[in-house]
This record gives structure tokens, C-alpha cells and sequence, in this order.
């Protein structure tokens, strides 16, 4: 096997892995920006008619209606307010930890995991590039330092493989490190609604507990 079939194989190999990061960075950003749309509200209107329509049965210190307003809807802010609500007998202050705690585990820790895939993608594409371009370079002189008289296509094959391996992985690179960016910033939006909306929540479902606690006494 001479250098020419070496580098066509190895070409070959480069392109197959090329083409399989670019996959995996399209379908690593297309999952995070399904997830995202999934845990957000539209906007922050429509997320105050949702706190408004849940503050009602809560200030009546109907908990099982508030809880049923939140079951079905899959969005972050209420199956973060179901979660307050199912674990209401553990107290406030823990309720309190236990939301934040899930927000940053199941929502954004899990989108930064994807997120992960994405740079993977963007650092390898280049790299895998560069190294079609040694591979290409190292094929074109191999046959120059034979000795023998070099074959312009030969040559032209080698020196396109470095050429088109390098592009390729840039082209790969530069659109999915537009996408990162405009999801990071499509995160910070996410993570900044919902923590206002939490703030909210939380204030009314403090104030739905205590009031619940009191009636208890009461009736003691």
C-alpha cells in the first residue's frame, strides 16, 4: 500500500467523522432549543396571567386546585410551583431550597449538558480539518520526495484534501458558535423569567401557608 491509498483512506475517514460531528453539534443545538421553547413562557405577560390564575385558589388556601392548574402544564415555572405545592408539609424554608435546587439540576444543568455537545463540536471540527490538512500536506510532499516524476493530479488530490478538510471543519464550527450564542442568550432569558416568577410564587404561596398553618390552629 504506497502513501497515495494511505491518504485516501485516511481522507475518507476524516470526512465520515467530519460529517458525523456535524450531526451530532445539529442535533445537540436543535435539542436545546426544543427544550428551552418547551420550559419557557412566550413572554413575561404570559406568565403573570399563569401567577394570577394560580394565586387565586392559593389565596383561598385551595392547594389541590392550585396543584391541578400545574400538573399538566410542562413548563419549568409551574412544574416547579406543583413541586412547592405537593411537598408543602416539609415547611416553607425547605420548599423554598428544595425548588431552587431542582431548577438548577433538572433545567439548567441539563441544558448546559447538551450545550456541552455543541462546543464539542465546535472544538473538534477545526481540528479534525487541520489534521486533513497535514494528513493532504504530508501525501503531496511524499510524492515529491520519492524522487519520481510527480503526477499533477496526484498532487491536486492531495493538496485539495487539505484544503477541503480545513473548510469543512470551519463551516462546520462558525454556524454552531452563532447557535451556542444565541442560546446562551435565549438561557440567561429563560433563567431570568422563571426566577422572577419564582420570587413571585413563592411570596404568595409563603403567605397561602402561613395563613393555612393559622386556620389549623385554629381549628386545634
Amino acid at each position: 500500500m504506497d502513501i497515495s491509498q494511505v491518504v485516501e483512506i485516511v481522507g475518507n475517514i476524516i470526512y465520515a467523522a467530519l460529517a458525523a460531528i456535524a450531526l451530532w453539534g445539529a442535533y445537540c443545538s436543535a435539542i436545546v432549543w426544543m427544550r428551552i421553547a418547551k420550559q419557557r413562557f412566550r413572554s413575561e405577560t404570559t406568565q403573570d396571567a399563569f401567577l394570577s390564575e394560580l394565586s387565586t385558589p392559593l389565596v383561598q388556601g385551595n392547594f389541590d386546585a392550585a396543584q391541578a392548574i400545574c400538573e399538566s402544564d410542562p413548563r419549568a415555572l409551574p412544574q416547579l410551583a406543583y413541586m412547592a405545592i405537593h411537598n408543602r408539609a416539609i415547611g416553607y424554608a425547605k420548599v423554598r431550597q428544595l425548588v431552587t435546587d431542582r431548577f438548577q439540576r433538572d433545567v439548567l444543568s441539563d441544558l448546559e449538558q447538551w450545550i456541552t455537545g455543541v462546543n464539542t463540536a465546535i472544538k473538534s471540527a477545526p481540528m479534525l480539518g487541520l489534521l486533513g490538512t497535514v494528513v493532504g500536506m504530508m501525501g503531496a510532499f511524499g510524492k515529491l520526495a520519492a524522487g519520481e516524476k510527480a503526477d499533477p493530479v496526484g498532487l491536486a488530490n492531495d493538496i485539495s484534501l487539505a484544503l477541503i478538510t480545513t473548510a469543512i471543519g470551519l463551516c462546520i464550527a462558525i454556524p454552531l458558535i452563532l447557535c451556542v450564542a444565541t442560546i446562551n442568550t435565549r438561557i440567561r432569558k429563560l433563567e431570568d423569567l422563571v426566577t422572577v416568577g419564582l420570587a413571585q410564587f413563592l411570596d404568595t404561596f409563603r403567605d397561602a401557608l402561613a395563613h393555612d398553618n393559622e386556620s389549623q390552629g385554629k381549628l386545634r
